[in-house]
């Protein structure tokens, strides 16, 4: 499994889409907190192929970092079932992201920005 890339144009139709457990990662290619994560990303893609991993270029699709209100890059969110679930915050690394997503899994889904 690779890390996908969305944009504002077939953002919610490919999550929609997308059964079981999804990380979106908002960032841009000159931030490099958002450089490290991508690089997490990828290593979690290899470790957890049942994990849907996907990044949004957030300086060409504004209106979705509008939309989910994000001021800090990087900025996650995650979805189940193609359905908003909660923003997530979680150090970089594929252990401590594990760990976060059962924990917001756990609890019961926000609602949508």
């Amino acid at each position: 499994m690779t890390v996908a890339t969305l944009s504002q144009f077939d953002f919610h139709h490919a999550l929609a889409d997308t059964p079981g457990i999804s990380l979106v990662m908002f960032g841009t290619t000159d931030c490099g907190s958002c450089r490290h994560l991508k690089r997490v990303f990828a290593e979690m893609a290899v470790l957890d192929p049942q994990l849907h991993l996907f990044e949004v270029d957030a300086q060409r699709d504004t209106a979705l970092v509008r939309e989910f209100e994000v001021f800090h890059l990087p900025s996650m969110f995650l979805f189940r079932d193609g359905h908003f679930h909660c923003p997530l915050h979680s150090p970089a690394t594929p252990d401590a992201l594990h760990r976060h997503i059962a924990l917001a899994l756990a609890a019961p889904a926000q609602e949508a920005p």
